[in-house]
């Protein structure tokens, strides 16, 4: 048997922190003194103390571990619960990268002419053309390239011939700007006839006028491209008659590496 600063050296997990696991039940003495309300740990409790610690690193709450260790030797049960930290350690990640990219670009902003904060908005038509598309709610906005996945295998099986230029567009439609369950429409232009596919629609598109913002890099500026937009917008007299929508000339598809990607961020507009 082990005293509780013995125990504690052994696991390298402080006395403060077993007693609070004494007092939720996770990890408990194996047997208290009556008379002078020591605790004692055994040696087999080494092995829990240290599935304690290793589901901990993993980013596990105690509340979940202790449902974890009640139920450690059944592998189905233990494997589901690492695959949904997976998960979200995963989303977790991408949110990280995120907001890394925003402190990165504002640092790299920093001390610069106001010139460089400023971005160009131009009036433009987009013209008509005939499209794929896939329409769908998506997670979060860092998901879209699961739906470009989509588009392209449901139709893989008809050879179907890109425009030049491709215009690979996606339509925001929610009224609002939304965290998660995002009402977005990818599209690329084509040329040929082509029949539907289960989520996959081939359609016209009309043409539309266009307060056009071009940003080089990670979509880290896009809101300030926003923002400089609706400053455009506003100064002109104009009215946004449309859902917004992304042109990427170079997507994370084609070009992997963010300083390399283009993106045209479009609002359509009237008087």
């Amino acid at each position: 048997m082990f005293k509780i600063g013995e125990f504690s050296k052994l696991t390298m997990i402080s006395i403060k922190m077993l007693r609070h696991y004494d007092e939720i039940g996770l990890l408990a003495p194996e047997t208290v003194d009556s008379f002078t309300g020591y605790r004692y740990y055994s040696a087999r409790q080494l092995e829990a103390a240290g599935k304690i610690q290793a589901l901990k690193s993993m980013g596990f709450g105690l509340a979940t571990i202790r449902e974890i260790l009640a139920q450690y030797d059944n592998a189905e049960s233990l494997r589901r619960y690492l695959a949904v930290r997976l998960s979200q350690m995963r989303e977790e990640s991408r949110d990280l990268g995120a907001r890394l990219a925003i402190l990165e670009n504002t640092i790299e902003r920093l001390g610069k002419d106001d010139n460089s904060m400023k971005y160009d908005v131009t009036l433009k038509e987009i013209p008509a053309m005939q499209v794929m598309s896939l329409r769908d709610t998506m997670p979060s906005y860092d998901r879209e390239g699961d739906l470009w996945q989509r588009l392209y295998g449901e139709t893989a099986g008809q050879h179907v011939q890109m425009a030049s230029p491709a215009y690979a567009i996606a339509v925001f439609f929610d009224e609002g700007f939304k965290e998660s369950d995002v009402d977005v429409e990818i599209r690329t232009a084509v040329t040929g006839s082509y029949h539907d596919t289960e989520h996959v629609r081939f359609k016209e598109v009309p043409a539309v006028k266009v307060a056009s913002c071009v940003i080089r890099g990670s979509y880290a500026s896009v809101s300030d491209a926003c923002a400089a937009i609706g400053e455009w917008i506003d100064a002109g007299g104009w009215r946004i008659s449309g859902p917004m929508f992304n042109i990427y000339h170079v997507s994370p598809a084609m070009d992997p590496n963010p300083e390399n990607w283009v993106t045209e961020i479009c609002f359509p507009v009237e008087k």
